[in-house]
């Protein structure tokens, strides 16, 4: 058997990346560079852990935060459930652990939103627990180096993947060998285009022996991908425009959009006048298109539509806000795009 966490951390110690979360051991801290990063590229994600923890120094000021300062400072990251479990779950360690981040891996894996993956991260990195991490990256790594043809997303390839990771793990260096691993699986065993050639474990690859290093890994799943059409009324009274806050239990919880209709499929000009007209008696002045806003899973095809004239109809629960507070309410990267393009917002 291959010295296989030896080669790693060999690799890691002259390439490793230089990010400030590995530059501590405190939990809190390692505990919101692992959300932030669910989803999300190192250098998208680097800003957004300073603002949290410039904004948010201590668990303490995380849970004391309103859910809209917390969202509006996660605007433009996505995957907005992040958000909300990281403040549910900075709140419950304010009151079940006396605001002392949990240490044992079945506490800190009963934090909202922290699942195998991260809970693993945070033990490892922060105290050194023997959990070995098991994120895309390292998938990857294994699949190719041991050249495993059972699905990363099946229940049997999940549990022979995570049997194989912590017998891989080094007694006493589980934080530094778990950053390897995941650095390599980034930065070499790339999803495409690996530098093969350069690789420490060349020698030792299976995949790269028999040629197949791109058939690594093997996924059973594809989900599929719906369309959808929104079509948002910038609605005036007064020199402000109306939002309103999504609630359902969908894409974009608790942020805030425009008034909007949804259809379900791509109305002509004619047609979507006659649809407005009919629950808000107007008719538009001007439409303003956004071919597509890709999310996982979903494609959402959306229009702006302008009215000249101040709407004093029905406003239900929307809000009333003056162009400039805007920047002020957590908003969809979808409508931040918009308004910035439109030079509504700054």
């Amino acid at each position: 058997m291959i010295d296989f966490h030896r080669l790693i951390i060999d690799w890691y110690r002259l390439n490793a990346r230089s990010l400030p979360w590995r530059e501590t051991k405190n939990p809190y801290y390692i505990w919101l560079s692992e959300v932030i990063l669910q989803q999300t590229k190192v250098d998208q994600g680097l800003k957004y852990y300073l603002k949290f923890t410039n904004n948010y120094p201590r668990v303490l000021d995380l849970a004391l935060a309103s859910e809209e300062d917390v969202l509006n400072d996660w605007q433009g990251l996505g995957y907005y459930s992040r958000a909300r479990n990281l403040h549910a779950s900075a709140k419950m360690i304010m009151n079940d652990y006396g605001g002392v981040f949990p240490r044992e891996y079945k506490d800190v894996i009963s934090l909202k939103g922290v699942g195998d993956y991260s809970a693993a991260a945070i033990t490892s990195f922060a105290y050194g627990s023997p959990y070995a991490v098991l994120d895309g990256n390292v998938f990857r790594v294994l699949s190719r180096v041991f050249d495993i043809e059972l699905a990363i997303d099946s229940t049997e390839g999940k549990k022979m993947f995570k049997g194989l990771s912590q017998s891989l793990l080094p007694e006493n260096n589980s934080a530094e060998y778990n950053q390897a691993i995941m650095d390599f699986g980034a930065m070499q065993c790339k999803p495409k285009n690996p530098d093969c050639f350069s690789c420490v474990l060349q020698d030792n690859c299976l995949s790269f022996s028999k040629g197949i290093v791109g058939e690594r890994p093997v996924k059973s799943k594809k989900a599929k991908t719906r369309n959808r059409y929104f079509n948002y009324l910038l609605l005036k009274n007064e020199g402000s425009l109306f939002l309103k806050k999504r609630i359902s239990k969908d894409i974009w919880q608790h942020l805030y959009e425009f008034p909007m209709i949804e259809t379900r499929k791509m109305l002509s000009i004619d047609d979507l006048k006659s649809e407005i007209f009919s629950r808000y008696s107007c008719l538009p002045s001007e439409m303003k298109s956004l071919k597509k806003h890709v999310l996982s899973h979903q494609h959402i095809y959306a229009n702006f539509i302008f009215f000249d004239t101040d709407y004093t109809g029905p406003i239900d629960s929307w809000v009333k806000v003056e162009v400039l507070d805007l920047q002020n309410y957590p908003l969809p990267r979808l409508i931040d795009r918009f308004l910035i393009e439109d030079g509504l917002r700054l």
